[in-house]
């Protein structure tokens, strides 16, 4: 299986040696597995210039772009540019011209494709993610979900797979977009390769998510997290919320989907969730204690939400 890494200007060093270490140790391993082992992955690493300077300055030898026409899979790893606004100038500049063109035609032909975290947004730019589900750096979204409005983004999954286009979270989350590749070929040699690698199997980004981090892209949204944090102890009305802010309720709700593509029910559970863990890491409270500092009458509704949004290790 030949798999061609699109290396660009600028790269994420960890993101671009995250998938090359990954899909090299699976080729080292392949051959612990009972009975016949997978074939090898052929991985070339290209280029629109014959070497490229990755984000923390390392030069990068490239093969010609045009190698990677017959790649059963395009990898892209992403950009480091943290600023959003950057981020936006960077994947629309001239200078990524070539690129987008080259991720556009391996669309056309078919080409299976692969990212993560900012390098979601150079494939939205390309116009290959319209009409289909992607994931992306969970505290990216709502600048992609008002960007890219054809793309159905969901932040919460560590990896997404939709119509031959897998992208995957933020930053280390190449990892398992690369473990996701290898488990296209095999997922015993991808599972082999998680235990030499120690990597955890995470299908979530939920547990690592700061609302306040994405309510600070829009006003109204940031002002109505200030609100709720002031009241989190209380019974909460997203009506209540709206008057207090000087709003309707509906463009309170239309904000926040928009914004953080849920409800601001939700955006009160997340704010919950996240002071529950954060009491149950710093204090000795029991569950139904700390339910009580949250807003909940009873431990139940809390115990269900953070069995749904939290790793097993700190579930309560």
């Amino acid at each position: 299986m030949k798999i061609a890494v699109l290396a660009l200007d600028g790269v994420f060093d960890s993101g671009i040696s995250a998938v090359l270490d990954v899909l090299h140790t699976a080729n080292a391993l392949r051959g612990q597995l009972p009975g016949a082992a997978p074939p090898p992955f052929g991985v070339h690493t290209v280029g629109v210039h014959r070497s490229v300077r990755s984000g923390l300055g390392h030069r990068i030898r490239t093969e010609p772009v045009a190698t990677a026409e017959d790649a059963a899979l395009l990898v892209l790893p992403a950009l480091a540019e943290r600023r959003p606004e950057a981020l936006v100038e960077t994947v629309a500049s001239s200078g990524h011209r070539t690129a987008r063109t080259v991720l556009a035609e391996a669309r056309e032909r078919g080409t299976p494709l692969a990212t993560s975290c900012t390098g979601t947004f150079l494939l939205a730019e390309s116009g290959v993610l319209d009409g289909l589900r992607a994931t992306t750096s969970w505290w990216l979204a709502p600048v992609f979900r008002n960007r890219y409005r054809r793309v159905a983004v969901d932040e919460t999954r560590m990896v997404t797979t939709s119509d031959g286009v897998t992208t995957a979270g933020a930053a280390f989350s190449h990892i398992d977009l690369a473990l996701a590749i290898v488990g296209m070929r095999s997922q015993a040699l991808a599972g082999l390769v998680r235990h030499y690698l120690v990597v955890d199997d995470r299908a979530s980004q939920a547990a690592y998510t700061i609302p306040s981090a994405l309510a600070r892209q829009e006003p109204l949204v940031a002002s109505f997290e200030q609100w709720v944090r002031a009241r989190i102890t209380e019974p909460l009305s997203v009506a209540e919320a709206a008057r207090a802010l000087g709003v309707s309720e509906r463009t309170l709700q239309r904000t926040v989907a928009r914004t953080l593509g849920c409800t601001p029910i939700r955006l009160i559970q997340d704010l919950r969730v996240e002071q529950a863990e954060h009491l149950l890491r710093t204090t000795a409270l029991p569950l139904a204690a700390v339910a009580r500092r949250v807003g909940y009458e009873s431990p139940g509704p809390l115990r269900a939400l953070l069995r749904r949004r939290l790793p097993p290790a700190v579930r309560p």
